[in-house]
């Protein structure tokens, strides 16, 4: 049975009763679950004792014109799928008990924050990483699991932990994809039938330009223009970002050497905003 905890002081009672020892693993998310988030459960439950999934919309990481109120939740439906894979704790509290009212600290990372996502939503990966460092001081976990589908935030939350030297391994789960290759997200749910059907042309830009580099082709530039070709055959599809970086720094490379590249899209589909990527190593 999975304990439902609303409140932080019910987390920390939670918490001290676990004994001496006890390998906690977290869960972070946003709800609105689906097989990517518990293809991270089914990871902290094998490396850890205990697992707990936090379920917070957290409203420090949206924009004043993005989807903070249409944001899907769905909360019964995620406590059944938590209870029937066997969390043993889902946090989940409102917005009042994450961040009071007259809140004035936060965290800012100056580094892998700013491209891709970054340039594009200014104030972003503040929310994200003030409301992670809060998740790991209020649930002091072991290990914290994170999708590679966002990619970005992934490296964020590891400078973070580096720089601030935060005693949580972060573990990055693969991405889960349809068959159709289409990365799996809670905003899929936004998209019509119409859209549905050219997303999956998102994985395959990156599909595209793995080939080439697979055929020898090292040039950055080159690695963009077969990728955008791709996605410049749909006008459903509006691309916003798709760039090759270094997969650890972010920074922009021209070639791709020994460290290898990451490949990162991102594109509207009308009303929704869709980010995916692929690693080459």
């Amino acid at each position: 049975m999975t304990t439902v905890l609303r409140s932080v002081a019910q987390l920390r009672a939670w918490r001290r009763e676990l004994p001496v020892g006890t390998r906690v693993g977290l869960v972070p998310t946003m709800g609105a679950l689906h097989e990517g988030h518990m293809s991270l459960v089914k990871l902290a439950q094998l490396r850890c004792d205990v697992t707990v999934v936090s379920i917070f919309v957290n409203p420090l990481q949206f924009g004043p014109n993005e989807d903070l109120t249409k944001y899907p939740r769905p909360i019964e439906k995620d406590l059944e799928q938590l209870q029937a894979s066997g969390v043993d704790a889902l946090f989940l509290p409102p917005v009042e008990a994450v961040y009071r009212q007259d809140a004035s600290t936060f965290v800012v990372e100056e580094c892998v924050s700013t491209p891709l996502c970054g340039a594009f939503r200014p104030g972003h990966f503040r929310g994200v990483a003030t409301v992670v460092l809060k998740l790991f001081n209020l649930v002091q976990p072991d290990i914290a699991f994170f999708g590679q589908k966002d990619a970005q935030q992934c490296a964020v939350i590891e400078r973070m932990v580096r720089d601030l030297d935060v005693p949580v391994e972060i573990v990055r789960g693969p991405i889960v994809r349809e068959a159709d290759g289409l990365a799996l997200s809670s905003r899929n749910v936004y998209l019509t039938p119409q859209e549905r059907a050219v997303a999956p042309k998102i994985f395959e830009s990156l599909t595209a330009a793995r080939t080439a580099y697979e055929r020898g082709e090292r040039d950055a530039r080159a690695l963009v223009a077969v990728g955008r070709e791709v996605l410049a055959a749909e006008p459903l599809l509006r691309v916003q970002y798709w760039e090759v970086r270094d997969p650890a720094s972010l920074e922009a490379i021209e070639r791709v050497g020994k460290g290898g590249a990451l490949l990162a899209v991102a594109a509207h589909l009308g009303t929704t905003r869709l980010i995916d990527n692929l690693v080459l190593s």
